[in-house]
């Protein structure tokens, strides 16, 4: 077939001059191998937002060049191999810049499924299912900015109700009376600064558990079910609790780390009585939870 000199429609003259933020594409999949120092090596199927920003003078975005860089890299991988999602998001958000000479500014986000062994009330071992969550945003003066994060699904019990409850109902004290429940997904992010490997999922995903009125389990007999819900009313938290005890945590975890590390905490409880869910977040520095 002869070769045909096709157009960049994407690199014409935009007829409208307003520079776009953040411009690329959503929901990517891709299969990525993660090199743990200790050689484990963990397979994620990850997905990724890639974005980069356009400048006012330019029609559109290779849209098609995040994709194959993606490519590209999971090509090399075994000559370079990724040590954790966050790295891996930098390198994409570095590398976008390459690709198009144009942008100024990208940003890169991940997520994945994740597993991690607990013990149940049981005292068996099972398989719990988290959420790795990692973004990384760079910019052509060669900053990069990287986060880890976690979401975990733990449980909340209302402690507004459960006073009510034992105003009308006149319980005692030390009688723990009922209220009602809720299904809390909090997400924690914290930056990595560096190559700074102070920062472990698994860290942030057992604080996050510590933060609920309980834990939740994937398997459950009769008796644990009875268990867990009892120990939860006797810790009842609003989402706003479940926030602060989390802040709390990662001053106390994350003691060396700069200042200037960004911290996000956002946790929504999906209420049992109202057709609204609770929320409650905080996107701040370490520095500034110090003071």
């Amino acid at each position: 077939m002869k070769s045909i000199d096709l157009p960049d429609v994407q690199a014409s003259p935009s007829n409208m001059h307003f520079r776009l933020t953040r411009v690329g594409v959503t929901g990517v999949k891709k299969l990525v191998n993660i090199h743990r120092p200790n050689r484990e090596v963990i397979p994620l199927t990850v997905k990724m937002d890639l974005f980069v920003d356009l400048p006012a003078k330019q029609k559109g975005s290779h849209m098609s060049r995040n994709i194959e860089l993606v490519s590209e890299f999971l090509e090399i991988e075994e000559k370079q191999p990724v040590k954790d999602l966050e790295s891996f998001c930098a390198y994409i958000a570095k590398k976008l810049l390459e690709k198009h000479e144009y942008a100024n500014y990208s940003e890169v986000k991940a997520e994945a499924d994740y597993f991690l062994e607990r013990i149940a009330p049981s005292g068996k071992k099972i398989l719990e299912p988290y959420k790795l969550v990692a973004e990384a945003k760079a910019d052509k003066r060669g900053n990069i900015r990287k986060l880890i994060g976690v979401k975990v699904i733990g449980m909340t019990t209302c402690p507004c109700a459960m006073e009510i409850i034992r105003k009308i109902g006149g319980y005692k004290k030390e009688v723990v009376p009922p209220t009602h429940n809720q299904r809390n997904i909090t997400t924690v992010m914290i930056e990595v600064p560096g190559d700074n490997n102070i920062v472990d999922a698994n860290d942030l995903i057992d604080i996050a558990e510590r933060s609920f009125s309980s834990p939740t389990y994937s398997l459950l007999k009769r008796g644990e079910e009875g268990e867990l819900v009892y120990n939860a009313h006797k810790n009842p938290k609003f989402v706003e609790d479940v926030v602060r005890d989390i802040l709390r945590a990662i001053i106390e975890r994350y003691k060396e780390l700069p200042d200037d590390v960004i911290v996000v905490v956002r946790s929504e409880s999906e209420e049992s009585i109202h057709k609204h869910n609770a929320f409650a977040e905080r996107v701040t520095t370490l520095g500034e939870l110090r003071r």
